[in-house]
C-alpha cells in the first residue's frame, strides 16, 4: 500500500496547493480550500491506473489511431425516451453518470423507476446509503413498480460495494448517494472533498474495467451547483441535472457534460402519484394560455439539444415609487435583460430607467440561449404601451449591441414547430426566413429593432 499524501484542493475549481491558502489563486474565492489525503488504493480483481480503469501491470504500447480495436459496446435504453434523449440515445456499457438535483426533485425516484424496468431484462443493483432497504420497498410499492428482480444492498463502504459487485455481476449500478460513500484508507468523514473524490474516482475505475454502467446520486449546494470537488464532475462521463421547483409538478432533466452525445439536451417529466411520468410533448405544456388577449405576454421559440420548444414569456412594466428601479427576471440571464433595456433604450427609442421591471418564463424552465432577446423586448414594449400582442404570433431571434437582429440556428425547423401548433405569425431575423412560403402562416424577417417595433 503506498503511503497516503496530503493535498489542498479548491471545492470550487478544483484547484490544488501544497499549503492552505485563504483564498484560491485561480478562482478567486475565499475559503474554498481543503484538505484531502489521496491514496493509491487497489481494486479487488485488478490493480486499476487512471481513471479509464486500466490494468497497472499491463505492457503499455503506442499505437496509431486506426489501429485501435473499435469494439461496439451497444446503449441500452433506460425506459424512458426523455431520459434515453439527455443520455445521447440512452446508457453506455461502463459509463459513470452523475445525475444531480435539489431535494425532492426526484433523482431517487427516477432511478427507482428505471432500476425496476431494467431489472427484468439484465442484472441491476441499487444501493442505497441515505434510505433504509425498508423505505426503498415502500417507495417502490406505492409506485406499483416490479419488485420481483432489483437486487437491493444498503452499503457506504466503497470496498464493500465493488467487492460484491464482482460477485452479483451487474450490467447497471446506482449508487445514492456519492455524498454518504465512504473509503476506509481516507481519514476524513463521508461527504468530503477527499471522500468524494476518491470514492467517484475508484467507482468510475472499476465501471470502466468491468463495463459496468453506474449512475451516482449528487447532492446541490446552495447555489444549486454540484456538491463536491470540480474533479469529481471530470472524471465521470456524464452530467445531469434534474430541475423543478416544490410548487410545480414538471421537472426537467438537463445535460450539462456528455462524452456519449450532445449536450443542452432536455427532457420534461411530469411527477404524478405513481411516479414521473414522460411528457412527450413539452411544449403543449407550456403554452397553456388563456384565450384572453394580454399585454407583455408572447410566444417564443427555443431550440434544446435537437428540438426546437415552444415557451411563453411573459414581462410586466410598471411604475417604480423607488429610487433605484428592480429588474427581477425568472427563468432569464439578470445581465442581459438590463442589455436589452440598454438596447431598447438607444435603438428603440423607448426609456424605462424609472419603471420596475418583471420578466417570467413561464413553466419554470430555464433559458440561457440569445434567441430570447427579440421575443423578451417586444413583450416589455407591449407591457409599457399596455398594447396586447397576437395570439398567433411567434417571435425569436438574437439582437446586437447595434440594434441589428441576429440570426440563429434552426431557424426553418424553429418555424416549422410554431406552424405545427397552429400560429399563424412569426417575427423572426430576416436571415432565418425561408425562401418558400409556409402555407398558412406569414413569416416577417425584420433586420433592425426599429423595424421589429414597427410591425408591432
Amino acid at each position: 500500500m503506498a503511503k497516503a499524501k496530503s493535498a489542498y484542493v479548491c471545492t470550487d475549481c478544483g484547484s490544488e496547493y501544497s499549503r492552505w491558502l485563504g483564498q484560491c489563486t485561480d478562482c478567486k474565492a475565499w475559503n474554498t480550500i481543503s484538505e484531502f489525503r489521496q491514496a493509491k488504493l487497489p481494486v479487488r480483481g485488478g490493480n486499476f491506473s487512471g481513471f479509464a480503469g486500466s490494468v497497472a501491470n499491463e505492457q503499455a504500447s503506442v499505437q496509431t489511431l486506426d489501429a485501435i480495436d473499435l469494439a461496439d459496446l451497444p446503449r441500452f435504453s433506460s425506459g424512458f425516451v426523455e431520459f434515453d434523449r439527455v443520455l445521447g440515445g440512452g446508457i453506455v456499457p461502463g459509463s459513470a453518470i452523475l445525475i444531480g438535483g435539489e431535494p425532492g426533485a426526484g433523482k431517487s425516484t427516477l432511478l427507482l423507476q428505471t432500476m425496476c424496468a431494467l431489472a427484468s431484462s439484465m442484472p441491476a443493483l441499487y444501493i442505497t446509503g441515505e434510505e433504509s432497504l425498508q423505505q426503498v420497498a415502500m417507495r417502490a410499492k406505492r409506485l406499483g413498480l416490479p419488485t420481483n428482480q432489483l437486487k437491493m444492498l444498503s452499503e457506504t463502504s466503497v470496498e464493500n460495494i465493488c467487492h460484491i459487485a464482482l460477485k452479483e455481476q451487474p450490467k447497471i449500478l446506482v449508487i445514492d448517494s456519492i455524498q454518504v460513500m465512504h473509503m476506509s484508507d481516507i481519514q476524513s468523514a463521508p461527504g468530503s472533498v477527499s471522500q468524494v473524490r476518491e470514492s467517484a474516482a475508484y467507482l468510475t475505475r472499476f465501471a470502466k474495467q468491468y463495463h459496468v454502467a453506474i449512475l451516482l446520486v449528487g447532492h446541490v449546494t446552495k447555489d444549486g451547483s454540484l456538491a463536491g470537488p470540480k474533479v469529481l464532475e471530470h472524471c465521470i462521463d456524464c452530467s445531469i441535472m434534474l430541475e423543478g421547483s416544490t410548487d410545480s409538478r414538471y421537472r426537467t432533466l438537463r445535460g450539462s457534460k456528455n462524452r456519449f452525445g450532445a449536450v443542452n439536451e432536455l427532457g420534461v417529466f411530469a411527477m404524478t402519484g405513481s411516479g414521473l411520468k414522460e411528457v412527450k410533448n413539452p411544449s403543449a405544456i407550456f403554452l397553456s394560455r388563456t384565450e384572453e388577449q394580454t399585454a407583455g405576454s408572447v410566444v417564443m421559440v427555443l431550440w434544446e439539444g435537437t428540438r426546437p420548444l415552444l415557451v411563453e414569456i411573459q414581462a410586466l412594466v410598471d411604475h417604480s415609487a423607488l429610487g433605484n428601479p428592480r429588474r427581477v427576471a425568472v427563468g432569464a440571464e439578470q445581465n442581459r435583460l438590463s442589455m436589452l433595456l440598454a438596447i431598447l433604450h438607444r435603438h428603440g427609442g423607448l426609456q424605462l430607467n424609472d419603471q420596475d421591471v418583471f420578466v417570467n418564463v413561464v413553466g419554470g424552465i430555464k433559458v440561457t440561449e440569445t434567441s430570447i432577446d427579440l421575443a423578451l423586448i417586444l413583450a416589455l414594449v407591449s407591457s409599457f404601451k399596455d398594447n396586447a400582442l397576437p395570439q398567433d404570433l411567434v417571435i425569436f431571434g438574437e439582437v446586437g449591441l447595434s440594434g441589428e437582429i441576429r440570426p440563429v440556428p434552426s431557424g426553418q425547423e424553429r418555424i416549422n414547430e410554431a406552424a405545427k401548433h397552429g400560429f399563424k405569425r412569426a417575427i423572426v431575423p430576416f436571415n432565418n426566413k425561408p425562401k418558400q412560403t409556409i402555407e398558412g402562416m406569414e413569416v416577417i424577417g425584420v433586420k433592425k429593432l426599429s423595424e421589429a417595433l414597427e410591425v408591432i
